[in-house]
């Protein structure tokens, strides 16, 4: 396949070629992040890109569809029986979407909602002011306890109670902790709310048995299928099949939340599904209902523990002073380097290691360069390391932080990181990229 790439154009082959370049010499710890296998590899490249499948299985606004509907039976059928969820919609393109597709569905333009203050860990979907979360819907955030760092649930019922808004959001995107789904529940219960569950940075850890799962009990899940599910970059919608708040929010007859949320997807806010990309989600969901994927969740939660640890041991800030799940994130200001996570990005960059920077609780500077450093360990436990090897990177990260600005210092770190993860190749012997 690359031997095509390379005769028609020689420029994005040889960026393809440095991409894995890059991937296979350094250390990957954006939490988001994950390196897919070759078979999900393959379903994105196959014949399926080709297909254009308006509607849903037996429902297609074009013929040709006998195998677009089997592939995309096959993909809700994995997916409910991995998280054991009523209805499955396969075809969001990716997590922004999904979770406009249920705001779509269940709320009308100006309803108030509840999500996790962005500064404390949630995600842009979830309010942000500048998204559409925050622009066309009334968005009142939830943050964390400014001592504990902590999500205080009986602060999220005092604001629910007091809000009333129709929809609640338990979610993260940069919180190193496990939520309580069942609690955000029975608040949406006493408050007649909608409870939606985004698990986009979990899922893996879920269907692993590593952390709590929202069902049965969650109205609506959304999940990307990347990230700790270690699938292709898209998403799925997760829902019961009844509403139970219909009858007080909505003036149509049909009590379906299926079809609701399906209605929301196409033709609401999408056209034709990506079928390729439905395909490797379905490799994905056999690849996860393996026993070994229990073992790989399992390990991410221990790489992630053993890496905050010895950070911590390193003099290196964590919030919450610690990780029950993949991530950590890293407060800068103890060091004296409030408003520096633009430059220490960089310094990673520069030793090979990848992280983000990220705001942290609190902090007084901007987003744009923030106090903080997000990072964790799905990638580098899919490479097979360990928790050697997550303290060998912690230490490295912990030089980098005091010396970010020495550039033999850096230059030596990578070089050791370098040495460090030959003996973990992501695709050896790739022979699609020679």
């Amino acid at each position: 396949m690359m031997t095509h790439i390379k005769e028609i154009d020689p420029e994005t082959h040889d960026l393809i070629l440095q991409e894995l370049n890059r991937i296979e010499n350094g250390v990957e710890l954006i939490p988001s992040e994950n390196f897919v296998s070759r078979a999900v590899l393959q379903a994105m490249g196959s014949v399926f890109t080709n297909k254009y499948s308006e509607g849903y299985p037996k429902r297609r606004y074009y013929g040709g569809q006998e195998f677009v509907d089997a592939i995309e039976k096959i993909a809700i059928d994995r997916a409910k029986k991995l998280f054991g969820a009523e209805h499955v919609n396969v075809q969001p393109y990716s997590g922004s979407p999904a979770n406009q597709a249920v705001f779509f569905a269940l709320l009308n333009l100006g309803d108030k909602f509840m999500g996790l203050d962005m500064s404390c860990g949630g995600h842009l979907t979830h309010g942000s002011p500048v998204n559409f979360s925050g622009i066309q819907y009334k968005a009142i955030p939830y943050a964390v306890d400014k001592d504990t760092e902590l999500i205080d649930m009986d602060e999220v019922r005092k604001i629910a109670l007091k809000e009333r808004p129709k929809m609640i959001i338990s979610s993260l995107t940069a919180y190193p902790r496990k939520l309580y789904f069942e609690e955000f529940q029975e608040i949406c219960e006493e408050v007649d709310a909608y409870h939606l569950s985004d698990i986009s940075h979990i899922a893996g850890l879920i269907v692993g048995g590593v952390h709590d799962s929202p069902f049965p009990f969650t109205d609506v899940v959304t999940t990307t299928s990347h990230k700790t599910l270690r699938g292709p970059r898209g998403a799925i919608i997760m829902c019961k099949k009844e509403d139970r708040l219909h009858d007080k929010y909505h003036s149509h007859t049909d009590k379906n939340l299926a079809r609701l949320i399906d209605s929301a997807v196409f033709p609401g806010l999408q056209g034709g599904p990506h079928d390729h990309t439905t395909a490797a989600k379905a490799v994905a969901f056999e690849e996860a209902m393996k026993p070994e994927f229990k073992d790989y969740a399992n390990q991410i939660v221990k790489n992630a523990k053993a890496m905050a640890d010895e950070l911590m041991a390193q003099g290196v800030k964590l919030v919450t002073d610690g990780t029950d799940n993949h991530l950590m994130l890293i407060d800068l200001r103890p060091k004296g380097l409030g408003g520096k996570g633009k430059q220490l990005q960089s310094a990673m960059d520069k030793a090979n290691i990848t992280l983000n920077k990220n705001s942290v609780p609190f902090q007084e500077a901007s987003p744009f360069n923030p106090s903080g450093l997000r990072l964790g360990t799905p990638a580098v436990t899919t490479r097979g390391m360990k928790e050697d090897e997550m303290k060998f990177i912690a230490q490295c990260i912990a030089k980098v932080i005091d010396n970010y600005k020495d550039k033999a210092i850096l230059e030596k770190i990578r070089k050791e990181i370098m040495e460090m993860v030959g003996a973990f190749p992501i695709y050896p012997d790739f022979t699609m990229l020679e």
